[in-house]
């Protein structure tokens, strides 16, 4: 069961042990960088070449134990490695916030369909992959833990030449919410956070121009958010604070989904 913990507001992390895979950048450096803020151990997994250097620098910021490991979500193998790695390190993990992203634009009548399985390879199967292997350690561990993926916006509304990258993140929230039931007996949460547009490369790559212009407008908060912002419910997510939320995907879109 997910036990009960006397809530003081304080979203305190202290004596955890944090995964974030997609840590190197973006919204993953930044929940990293609150995760530390809080106390916690971080692991910084990417697949890009610069984790060592960001978990240098947070270790550096924030006086905590930091590792840097290189990871492919889309191999067992390297996930696997991953895990031997922070386990090796730290001895246990607590917290997983898994936000491994890939995103390319086609209409749906051009889009390859190996296109389409690179998304879901990547954002679906290959986040399940990481929680899968982390809510095993978890239960090992006996101690339950969190769990917070990023999904979108897009999982549940229709977005212009998203169509690859909605199949993959309506399939995330489907696995969120199969997990948050089957892990809740071993006091595992499992939830998403849903942005908005953030202000990242993947948000630049994808909203240039007028259509950027015109998806703002379309926005109550008339503007795209930040990556501390979502950073900041990944957080609450994370903490003994949201114990009793599980299964839910938090949208952090400035209203943008009210219509």
């Amino acid at each position: 069961m997910i036990g009960y913990k006397k809530v003081t507001g304080e979203f305190t992390l202290k004596d955890k042990t944090a995964i974030v895979v997609g840590g190197a950048g973006g919204i993953g450096e930044a929940t990293a960088r609150m995760y530390a803020g809080k106390g916690a151990k971080v692991a910084i997994v990417d697949c890009k070449d610069n984790c060592l250097e960001v978990a240098e620098s947070i270790k550096k910021d924030f006086a905590v134990e930091t590792i840097g490991v290189k990871c492919d979500v889309t191999s067992q193998e390297s996930v696997d490695q991953m895990m031997a790695k922070v386990l090796e390190t730290f001895g246990e993990v607590n917290i997983l916030a898994a936000m491994p992203g890939f995103v390319d634009l086609y209409r749906a009548t051009d889009i390859e369909i190996a296109n389409v399985e690179k998304h879901i390879a990547i954002n679906a199967v290959g986040v399940f992959r990481v929680c899968q292997a982390v809510a095993n350690q978890m239960i090992k561990q006996g101690k339950g833990g969190k769990i917070v993926c990023i999904t979108s916006q897009a999982d549940f509304i229709a977005i212009n030449k998203h169509v690859g990258y909605t199949m993959s993140k309506a399939a995330l929230v489907g696995m969120i919410k199969v997990c948050a039931l089957e892990w809740a007996e071993y006091g595992i949460n499992v939830n998403g956070v849903a942005p908005t547009v953030v202000n990242t490369y993947m948000g630049e790559k994808a909203w240039q121009g007028k259509v950027k212009t015109d998806m703002i407008e379309k926005i109550p908060a008339h503007r795209f958010a930040e990556t501390d912002e979502i950073a900041a419910a990944v957080l609450f997510l994370s903490c003994d604070e949201a114990n009793m939320i599980t299964g839910e995907d938090l949208v952090v879109d400035g209203g943008f989904t009210i219509y």
